[in-house]
């Protein structure tokens, strides 16, 4: 039998794969363009903005702020000066935003000095200490961002070029830390609400980053299964079937990361320092995705077979099983990509969940869009139909040998359960899969048995829901330590470059990353020689200084590799999410040059 090929509508086919073109062209462009990074001119020499001399403060150390969320809603922006230096008044600039965008504020300032300077010349500036007092115009909301400026200058004749600084304030908590602004050409930490300068620029920029991220997303370990079994389904559809099961699946995976985006601006709009994969940092949803793996694997081994309405939705999860089945494929694609972080990605989530909602959830769309493009291209084009094999007899082995690979997710699933709460949960859920499968092969003999496979599935769920004790802290690899921002700074400050690792045991990427590239004797050798200290950032259960960490980079998922110069305050150069040994032996020589 010969697959029936069909053309696409009217140019409908020619136009979206032109946009799709363009979209990949535009991102890879723009991806350049921000690598490269704008070219600065260097302070000219005699210049007040001149190279700091040894005999003079570090800016850091002479002018140090300290910022408060008061009672009544106000901010305490309270600035340490040290002796003999100060800080203009007139240089004071201040921008708030939160979560629903800019927010006008009124600086009350202290008197000031005044005094004739040789570089502004009758000004009036603060010796010793500034305290300055910040109203909103209105109350603020979520995660709010303070940006200020400030000029100071020593008594001895050096002036400062203008500091720019930023503080990420938790309206919920009233907690307030400092946020790294980025160096030329480095991508923001927190991105300006939309409508601020660049906004519609930046937000293009993101829509294409987070579309070309979950195009690169299909071909991840942990998506790759699932778009096998529905191009499989392609296979052998008729044209009316396939075009409609593309788009269903489309509509599956869009309407999915619409929820997950939902969910996480929930999340965070409560309070909960969370990121992309957060489900996964629960046991029992690790576990529940395992079982399903399980089940899955078993239909398509052809162990257990499914009918009846109660079974038939589970079974079109993983067959061409209707309208349902082609929807929760795409639903199941988003649920099992999760652990995954695609390059490009990384940026454009970050940037989406410091946005208000409609430009976060655009960002979440964007992305599903660009997942989903693949299989929704499959479904129409007549070119790469014509690429798929002639059904017959090798569909029935392949589905068959897709199995394995389901049955390798779910005990890598069970490995992760076992991490994140002890051995013995893992055990339980173990057990588990075995009251599952037995519940499974009896519903599908039918008639009375039905009855024991109820009471096998609702043990199966007991046991999943099983938790023993909580295994203590990981055991590090040999030279290895554990993050921390203190670690970081100790470390500068001795001279050590520092390299920092975020990871989770439920991260395929991170996982991947580690065996090929960080933990290879090239890798671990070229680290010895250089000095460097290795830090482990430990993500696989629920952590809020590490999610706040991520935040404040610009980030809401791992992996995320940072590598740190040996000098004290020393932006760190930020490696790819997707690692090659030459790109990490080159970052190493780059910092020895430095």
């Amino acid at each position: 039998m010969r697959l029936p090929l069909d053309p696409p509508g009217p140019g409908s086919m020619r136009a979206f794969l032109a946009a799709l073109l363009l979209l990949l062209a535009t991102a890879i462009a723009t991806a350049a363009s921000q690598a490269a990074g704008p070219l600065t001119a260097a302070p000219q020499a005699g210049s007040p903005f001149a190279s700091l001399e040894q005999d003079f403060l570090p800016v850091e150390e002479a002018y140090v702020p300290a910022l408060e969320l008061q009672d009544d809603g106000t901010l305490r922006l309270y600035w340490q000066i040290a002796p003999e230096y100060y800080l203009y008044r007139h240089q004071f600039a201040f921008t708030l935003n939160d979560s629903r965008g800019d927010v006008p504020v009124e600086a009350a300032l202290p008197p000031a000095l005044e005094r004739t300077d040789e570089f502004f010349g009758d000004v009036a500036v603060y010796y010793d200490n500034a305290d300055i007092t910040l109203a909103p115009a209105r109350p603020l909301a979520g995660i709010a961002t303070l940006t200020v400026r400030s000029q100071g200058c020593a008594d001895a004749g050096l002036c400062y070029p203008p500091r720019d600084q930023a503080f990420r304030i938790d309206t919920a908590t009233g907690a307030v830390s400092e946020v790294a602004l980025p160096r030329p050409g480095q991508a923001p930490p927190a991105a300006p609400p939309a409508g601020a300068a660049g906004g519609a620029g930046g937000l293009l920029t993101m829509l294409l980053f987070a579309a070309l991220g979950g195009l690169i997303l299909n071909l991840m370990p942990c998506v790759f299964p699932v778009l096998s079994l529905k191009a499989l389904g392609f296979a052998a559809s008729e044209p009316a079937e396939r075009h409609r099961h593309a788009w269903l699946y489309g509509a599956g995976v869009v309407l999915s990361f619409l929820l997950v985006a939902g969910a996480l601006i929930a999340l965070r709009g409560a309070g909960m320092a969370v990121g992309w994969g957060f489900q996964l940092q629960s046991p029992g949803f690790v576990i529940g995705l395992a079982y399903l793996f399980v089940a899955m694997g078993l239909s398509l081994s052809g162990l257990v077979h499914f009918g009846g309405r109660f079974m038939n939705l589970g079974n079109s999860l993983a067959s061409d099983g209707g309208d349902r089945g082609a929807f929760f494929t795409g639903a199941l694609a988003v649920v099992v990509a999760s652990p995954c972080t695609a390059p490009f990605m990384g940026t454009a989530l970050g940037f989406a969940l410091t946005q208000p909602t409609p430009v976060a959830l655009a960002v979440f769309a964007a992305l599903g869009a660009g997942m989903a493009a693949p299989l929704v291209l499959l479904g129409h084009s007549a070119l790469a139909r014509r690429l798929l094999p002639r059904p017959g007899a090798w569909m029935q082995r392949l589905q068959q040998f897709l199995a394995f690979p389901l049955y390798a997710t779910a005990l890598w699933l069970f490995w992760v359960a076992g991490r994140q709460a002890g051995v013995d949960t893992m055990t339980a859920a173990l057990g588990g899969a075995l009251l599952l499968a037995l519940g499974l092969w009896l519903w599908s003999t039918g008639g009375w048995r039905r009855g024991a496979a109820l009471l096998a599935l609702v043990a199966a769920v007991a046991a999943g829901s099983y938790r023993g004790d909580a295994p203590a802290a990981g055991r590090l690899a040999d030279g290895h330590a554990l993050w921390s921002e203190a670690a970081v700074r100790e470390a500068q400050a001795a001279g050590t470059p520092v390299f920092v690792d975020f990871t989770a045991d439920w991260c395929i990427t991170c996982l991947a990353n580690e065996r090929t590239v960080l933990d290879t004797n090239t890798i671990r050798e070229a680290f010895a020689a250089g000095g460097v200290r290795y830090l482990v950032a430990d993500w696989t259960n629920r952590d809020p200084v590490i999610a706040d960490f991520l935040a404040r980079q610009g980030r809401s998922g791992i992996p995320l590799y940072l590598l740190y110069p040996g000098r004290p305050g020393a932006a760190p150069v930020v490696l790819p999410q997707l690692l090659r040994k030459g790109v990490v032996l080159e970052a190493l020589e780059a910092l020895s040059s430095t």
